[in-house]
């Protein structure tokens, strides 16, 4: 797994949760004073990075997560190995399902 793509399914991941463009999200973009992002907002992205690559977060460690750069931090520093195959599996399911709520 790279970082480019665990910044994509973040990206996408909060570009369809906050309903905003995906280019506002970058590296060093602020959850909560950049995109306004609320408690369930963060845990929802949490459970999208347990889900996705296998990492276990702690509520002190999510916490500690600021940015977008940090939660990508996290999953490099974190994912077991081979947890990439199964979030770009996912990746090319999910992806329909998100389209038709648009």
């Amino acid at each position: 797994m790279t970082r480019d793509q665990v910044l994509t399914l973040i990206r996408t991941h909060l570009a369809d949760e906050l309903q905003l463009d995906p280019a506002r999200v970058q590296e060093a973009t602020r959850l909560k004073q950049d995109l306004e992002a609320d408690s369930l907002d963060l845990y929802t992205l949490v459970q999208e990075l347990e889900d996705s690559y296998g990492v276990t977060m702690s509520d002190d460690q999510a916490a500690a997560i600021t940015t977008v750069g940090q939660a990508v931090d996290f999953v490099l520093d974190h994912a077991p190995p081979g947890a990439a195959a199964g979030a770009e599996a996912e990746g090319r399911e999910a992806a329909p399902d998100r389209e038709p709520r648009r």
